[in-house]
């Protein structure tokens, strides 16, 4: 079947379902660790938004806060995230990434980028050139 005779929801299908192994195993690329994944999200999503109260981040990450509070404190005892004062309400607190907190997630990109750059070379010129134009489609679908 050619992409022009699949229906729109086949083709769905088959895209999501690509992207989740791909989203997968580029996740379990990486360096050896006790950081979970769920540590991995909960530090990522602290640096994408700079800075997040513990029931923010919870939101975010989509956890009960009970939940986040152990997070957290898992992070903040390797010292991967910080807490300072809320700067309007004094029974909040802030959480943000520290220097070492940034540093171990530009350690897990940096392998995650290496599996995957590995795996393109491993490709034909044209399969590059098909993905090259899948990721600009991608993209403008993923800001509608």
């Amino acid at each position: 079947m050619t992409a022009q005779s699949m229906p729109p929801a086949q083709l769905a299908l088959q895209l999501r379902d690509a992207i989740t192994r791909l989203n997968r195993r580029v996740r379990q690329a990486r360096p050896v660790g006790d950081l979970t994944v769920t540590q991995l999200s909960a530090l990522t999503s602290l640096r994408l938004a700079g800075a997040l109260t513990p029931r923010e981040l919870a939101d975010v990450e989509r956890v009960q806060p009970p939940t986040m509070t152990k997070i957290v404190a898992k992070l903040e005892e390797r010292g991967l995230v910080q807490r300072t004062p809320h700067p309007t309400d004094g029974r909040q607190v802030i959480l943000a990434t520290t220097e070492g907190g940034r540093a171990v997630l530009d350690q897990f990109e940096r392998v995650r980028d290496e599996w995957l750059a590995h795996r393109l070379t491993e490709l034909s010129d044209a399969d590059r050139e098909i993905l090259h134009h899948a990721a600009e489609i991608l993209q403008r679908i993923s800001r509608a």
